[in-house]
């Protein structure tokens, strides 16, 4: 037994009103990491009730795991988890925020398709912490290994790349901008790596922008294991400039 079974058969043992002390108490805070094992655990074991009362705590910790099991409630077939996971992801917190990721992940484990296109549906959103939310949920290895999946997040990668260049160069010291600028520093890099046939060549055309944003979204990717051999392949002709491909769907 794992872990986080474990934690499931704790959590199953206690009462409701217990749940919040145990949490408090094995949540890893004060800390460098919280306890994400017991998230997952958490999401997994806790009833809609629970999940409403850990959120109505507004504690970072019961939040974040409250979060997590929103996702299990999305995958579910509940209409309204999908509307709140949504409102958490421009919560100031960034842990409650990395709790909607993983909220994300836990649909993508039941129903790939189901995440592919609620991540589609939010990088079109004009707020850039629901894109980061976006990417960032579907930039997962154990996911893109599906057929078409990888492609579907280059996608989303190069779309949400294309949005931060059209910003005005005075938007893009807000905070929410610099957050999305951050995961695609490394979220490029998981997708390329999945799919380098599709990914490497609308990688390579990062390079040629003289965007500063863009430079550094191709600069941090570049830095990346997983992608730099890959970058040491024949390439063909470097782009004289950057642009977006057009006819290119996010949800294709």
């Amino acid at each position: 037994m794992g872990r986080r079974d474990e934690y499931r058969a704790e959590l199953r043992a206690l009462q409701p009103a217990d749940w919040a002390p145990y949490l408090r108490t094995h949540s890893g805070l004060p800390g460098a990491r919280a306890n994400l094992e017991l998230a997952w655990a958490v999401a997994e074991e806790a009833s809609p009730g629970q999940l409403d009362r850990l959120l109505a705590s507004d504690e970072e910790y019961l939040v974040l795991c409250a979060t997590v099991g929103l996702g299990r409630l999305l995958a579910d077939g509940s209409g309204e988890a999908a509307k709140r996971l949504r409102s958490y992801a421009t919560d100031a917190r960034w842990r409650v925020r990395e709790g909607v990721v993983m909220g994300l992940q836990r649909l993508g484990d039941a129903d790939l398709p189901r995440l592919l296109d609620l991540a589609a549906s939010w990088a079109r959103d004009p707020d850039p912490l629901i894109q980061r939310a976006a990417v960032a949920g579907i930039c997962e290895p154990r996911f893109l290994k599906r057929a078409g999946a990888a492609a579907r997040a280059i996608g989303i990668c190069e779309y949400l790349t294309q949005q931060i260049a059209a910003r005005p160069r005075g938007e893009r010291n807000d905070a929410t901008v610099r957050t999305l600028r951050q995961a695609l520093g490394y979220c490029w890099s998981v997708a390329v790596a999945a799919d380098p046939d599709t990914g490497l060549p609308r990688f390579r055309r990062l390079t040629a922008s003289d965007d500063p944003d863009v430079a550094w979204i191709a600069r941090e990717n570049a830095k990346k294991t997983r992608l730099a051999s890959l970058l040491l392949s024949p390439q063909p002709p470097r782009p004289t400039s950057w642009s977006w491909p057009p006819g290119f769907n996010i949800a294709d």
